[in-house]
């Protein structure tokens, strides 16, 4: 992308004030995994115990610090996920270590996800020291409740939830798309 993502602007806020306005109805504990280089008042960052190992890294980052028993993980560049969709996810955790949707195009989503703290950050430290980077890996190592599209595609929206901003194309593609999709 060239520029930090986060700080990209679609309808007058930030990629990170969108994912964290579409996480408030779960949660009220949000923290930033990135680097020092961020400067933010109003997240704490979280810095990688596994430095330069990708999202995997990141993810295990999350998992480290939540002191929840769940914790909501989420790309930045996820910008038009919302609160329906994470209750939904969070109604579906019974039972499970795990909820991870699937896009339309049947690509599981590890990074908007909801994963139980104790066995899945347990499994990521192993996944990381025996060389994995996927994160997806993760998901398939734990007992993980797969959401299809079909189980989410009633939700407003949710034609957009996975469209991922990563290169300057997509952004813009993004904010000219914005004006047909859910405020």
């Amino acid at each position: 992308m060239g520029t930090d993502k986060a700080a990209l602007i679609i309808d007058g806020q930030t990629l990170i004030q969108r994912v964290t306005t579409a996480l408030s109805s779960i949660t009220s504990s949000i923290r930033l995994v990135g680097n020092k280089s961020q400067p933010t008042d109003e997240f704490q960052i979280v810095l990688d115990r596994y430095e330069q190992w990708g999202a995997l890294g990141g993810l295990h980052a999350a998992l480290s610090v939540c002191g929840a028993e769940w914790a909501a993980v989420v790309a930045c560049d996820l910008p038009f996920v919302t609160s329906e969709l994470f209750e939904r996810l969070a109604n579906s955790r019974e039972d499970f270590e795990a909820v991870a949707p699937i896009q339309r195009d049947k690509i599981p989503q590890p990074l908007c996800s909801l994963y139980r703290i104790d066995p899945c950050l347990s499994k990521a430290t192993e996944l990381i020291e025996s060389g994995e980077r996927r994160p997806i890996a993760l998901l398939q190592s734990v007992r993980t409740r797969w959401i299809s599209f079909d189980q989410l595609s009633d939700l407003e929206g949710a034609d957009h939830f996975f469209d991922n901003i990563n290169t300057p194309e997509d952004y813009m593609r993004a904010q000219s798309e914005r004006s047909q999709l859910p405020r």
